[in-house]
Parts: C-alpha cells; sequence; structure tokens
C-alpha cells in the first residue's frame, strides 16, 4: 500500500468514526445533531458536519478545488464550538484540526486548522457559516496553503 492509498485509508476511517461518533447526543438547542448542505469558495461542494455533543462535532466535505487544473477534494475535521452570544445561543465561534487529500496528478495530502463563525438561524433548520482554514501540506511536499467559504447547511 503506497502512501496515497494510506492517507486516503486514514480519512476515510476519520470519516466514519464521525457519522458512528453521533451516538452519545445530548439536548441540544440545534433542531438536530447532523447537518448538510453546501460550501462555496475553495473548495466549492457539498459539506456534512455530525454533532457529538454541545461543543463538538465532526465535519467533513466532499467538494472541487479550481486551483491549477481543478481536482477533487476531500476533507474531515473535529471541531470544538464556543457560543458568543450567550442569551441566544445562535452564534458560535468554531476551531479545529482535520485532514485533506487533493486527487488530481500530483496528488496533495495535509492538515486542516479550520477557524470559523456559524449562524443557527432561529426557528428554522439551517445555519449559515464562514471559515477559513490554514493548511500544511505533507505530500508530495512540505509547503503552507489556504482554504476558505461560506456555506449553508440544513439540519436533519
Amino acid at each position: 500500500m503506497n502512501i496515497l492509498q494510506s492517507s486516503f485509508s486514514l480519512l476515510l476511517a476519520v470519516s466514519l468514526f464521525s457519522i458512528l461518533g453521533i451516538a452519545d447526543l445530548s439536548a441540544q438547542d440545534r433542531p438536530a445533531n447532523s447537518e448538510i448542505g453546501i460550501i462555496i469558495g475553495e473548495p466549492t461542494g457539498l459539506s456534512a458536519k455530525f454533532w457529538s455533543n454541545d461543543q463538538s462535532a465532526f465535519d467533513v466535505g466532499l467538494a472541487w478545488s479550481f486551483r491549477g487544473s481543478g481536482s477533487i477534494h476531500l476533507h474531515a475535521d473535529y471541531l470544538r464550538h464556543q457560543v458568543l452570544v450567550p442569551e441566544t445561543n445562535d452564534l458560535l465561534f468554531y476551531y479545529g484540526l482535520g485532514g485533506r487529500m487533493l486527487f488530481r496528478d500530483d496528488p496533495k495530502v495535509g492538515i486542516r486548522i479550520p477557524v470559523g463563525l456559524q449562524y443557527l438561524i432561529p426557528q428554522s433548520r439551517l445555519s449559515v457559516f464562514f471559515e477559513l482554514v490554514p493548511m500544511l501540506n505533507l505530500i508530495p511536499a512540505t509547503e503552507f496553503d489556504a482554504n476558505g467559504g461560506l456555506g449553508v447547511r440544513y439540519f436533519f
């Protein structure tokens, strides 16, 4: 098994753990504990989030990166959240750690450090978010990179 296959296996395992890790959920102000939606930016595509408790969630994305000749982007992150407005509990700051892969002629594997804001739209099953993601690519070479985007997700 080469390094690319090993990295893909690790990302797949983290993604599956994220989905399975939602079993012990407590009552929260959110309408549900799973979200699915889209993110527009670099990359652009599908985004899903699975809450494990009031402060922790796992985020996964399958998207298209427009850099260079374009490529499929896959990421998985563990996120921690802090409520910024305690009176309403609808504005959250989050940060985390994860990994990403770009599937192209020269595949890239790296570490992500997402930082963002999420607004839970009151009286609805929608949230909007904005994030900036510094990254450290490890394969094929060590280099810094960044992603960012604006998105919307539906709670289910």
